[in-house]
């Protein structure tokens, strides 16, 4: 992964929130405030306008100024989160490397998982992004220590993705605004976790270079 990688995948990831904004606010309209697909989309923007890479850029700083973008963009939960994750990765990749192979990757996402998971009691099942996440990394590392490319292993990741956000509608939530609701969550599909789905389709359409390729998605 090279800092122009990861401008392409970033670019595509957003366009795949531009593509579905709409999708996202109705979803979040069953269980919360109706605003997610909006919130995501001003998040998006903020980096886009506020992260500046240049070729050959340390990936570090890279993920560090996306980091502060998202923590400052007024998300909310889901901002702060993802916000603490991609800060994570930062403090766990190479100072002066602008590459990373699947194993540096893989070490990366799980140091940015443990730094969101400081800043929430949401576990896996609960209903949130995290239902997306967690798998989506747990099949990235699988297919990293089997000496995966990262293609594939992107790819297997953005697969995971969708299946735990497909899995939400099958649970009530636990945490986040939809609680208070109980089993009036059952049916629906948790915005979070489909956001997760959305943004690790379009990290793999953007790092296999293919901007207009197959939606993996499936919404």
């Amino acid at each position: 992964m090279t800092s122009e990688a990861l401008t392409r995948m970033a670019r595509c990831a957003a366009e795949q929130i531009r593509n579905h904004h709409a999708l996202l606010s109705q979803l979040d309209s069953a269980c919360g405030d109706g605003d997610h697909g909006t919130t995501m989309m001003r998040l998006i923007e903020r980096v886009a306008s506020g992260v500046q890479v240049a070729p050959g850029a340390p990936l570090r700083t890279v993920f560090k100024d996306a980091g502060w973008q998202l923590l400052g963009g007024d998300g909310g939960a889901s901002g702060a989160l993802l916000g603490a994750f991609v800060l994570g990765m930062a403090a766990d990749s190479p100072q002066a490397g602008s590459e990373m192979g699947s194993r540096e990757v893989d070490s990366a996402l799980a140091a940015g998982l443990r730094n969101c998971r400081r800043y929430t009691e949401a576990a896996p099942g609960d209903k949130t992004l995290l239902d997306a996440l967690v798998p989506a990394l747990a099949a990235f590392s699988s297919a990293a220590g089997r000496g995966a490319s990262l293609a594939d292993a992107l790819r297997e990741a953005a697969l995971a993705a969708q299946g735990g956000a497909e899995a939400t509608r099958h649970m009530t939530a636990r945490a986040g605004r939809g609680r208070s609701l109980g089993d009036a969550t059952l049916g629906h599909q948790d915005p979070g976790a489909t956001s997760i789905a959305l943004l690790f389709n379009g990290f793999y359409q953007g790092f296999i270079g293919s901007e207009r390729g197959t939606d993996h998605a499936g919404y």
